[in-house]
């Protein structure tokens, strides 16, 4: 057993193992990833990384920073999808530290996520999740299932 203290500053709302079995996504609710490795060795640890996501320029507000609220890897390419407070779902190349994908704005949170045991299906759970506080109008919990371009989820070819 393992036992460690995140690298990021802030809550920490979600957590996904790699599918390689090297590492795991760490999601928080200051809009950022962690990418970890699992070996605790120095020369390991030196490939690990974080980044931001999640955010979005707003007339009269600057930069809005959302929550990351979930974090599903892609079976068959080791890729992953981050949900966030925004509605937004990105798909990543964690190899090539690089956005693959942008899939267009839910109508609320996106609160989950799941690829099908194949990979060609992406299920988002869309519901308000209260970083906002008490919702003005109504909400709607809605369930998406996605059907997934081999493009959008395949990692590129690492440059040279």
């Amino acid at each position: 057993d393992q036992q460690r203290e995140s690298s990021l500053k802030f809550q920490t709302r979600c957590i996904a193992c790699g599918t390689d079995g090297l590492g795991y996504a760490l999601g928080s609710v200051d809009g950022r990833v962690a990418m970890e490795v699992i070996d605790p060795a120095p020369e390991a640890q030196a490939a690990k990384y974080a980044f931001k996501c999640h955010r979005r320029t707003e007339e009269g507000k600057g930069e809005v920073v959302y929550p990351v609220h979930a974090i599903a890897y892609q079976p068959k390419y080791g890729t992953f999808a981050t949900g966030g407070g925004d509605g937004v779902v990105n798909i990543w190349d964690g190899g090539n530290k690089k956005r693959l994908f942008q899939i267009s704005r839910y109508p609320t949170s996106v609160a989950a996520l799941s690829f099908s045991k194949d990979g060609q299906y992406l299920a988002v759970a869309a519901s308000y999740t209260y970083e906002q506080g008490e919702p003005t109008g109504p909400t709607t919990d809605s369930i998406f299932i996605r059907p997934l371009a081999d493009a959008e989820v395949r990692p590129k070819a690492k440059a040279v």
